[in-house]
């Protein structure tokens, strides 16, 4: 079973040179810690920066360089600021090739809830909507069942959507999953040491199986 590092470290893999991505809030922050040696890649946050590089060691943090979920960052060689507005104009206008975001539940049609649970505050859905709106294509980062032990990846959400089939893969602690365009999830690579089995018995939506399924390459 992976930890969240494990996540973005095989996310990471998914990223391709020349890419320009989307970091969401969570566990996708983590994604820059892990990019490939020799990928060139920009990576956005949309409080209004291109090229973010890794986590800050300690002690090298600047409180004013932070991302959208208020996390201290770093910057690469070439990187530019700017405001929300052309950040958004960016995300909008489709120059994000790639979206990696958590949630909290995804469907087997790719519908994708990661903005409110009905019942706790919050202080508004952020870029969500616009991301999954947007991009050309989306990569969710999600814990694969919740604290009581159900299921995150479902026949239906249950929880207010962000988006409407636009999940494209998902990568959970289990396993790594396609969402088909004409519904259900393909699974494609096992965590190591974890059972088809035990991914089936974690899924409730719909799980295609073909095959034998290899243990993920991170």
């Amino acid at each position: 079973m992976l930890d969240k590092n494990g996540i973005a470290k095989r996310i990471a893999r998914e990223v391709k040179d020349g890419m320009y991505v989307n970091l969401g809030i969570g566990i996708p922050t983590l994604v820059a810690n892990f990019i490939l040696e020799g990928v060139n890649v920009v990576l956005q946050s949309e409080n209004g920066l291109l090229g973010i590089g890794p986590f800050p060691l300690a002690g090298d943090e600047d409180p004013d360089l932070i991302n959208a979920g208020k996390q201290t960052i770093t910057t690469v060689p070439g990187s530019a600021f700017f405001d929300s507005a052309l950040s958004f104009g960016m995300i909008r206008a489709g120059k994000v090739d790639l979206t990696i975001l958590g949630a909290m539940e995804v469907s087997e049609n790719g519908d994708i809830a990661n903005w409110k649970i009905p019942g706790k505050m919050v202080k508004g859905m952020g870029g969500a909507m616009d991301l999954v709106a947007s991009a050309r294509n989306i990569i969710v980062a999600m814990q694969h069942v919740n604290k009581a032990g159900e299921s995150k990846l479902l026949p239906t959400c249950s929880l207010p959507l962000t988006g409407l089939r636009c999940v494209k893969k998902i990568v959970t602690e289990l396993a790594v999953l396609d969402v088909l365009p004409e519904g259900g999830f393909r699974l494609l690579e096992r965590a190591p040491g974890i059972s088809v089995d035990e991914i089936r018995n974690a899924t409730a939506g719909k799980l295609i199986i073909e095959g034998e399924i290899p243990e993920m390459v991170l």
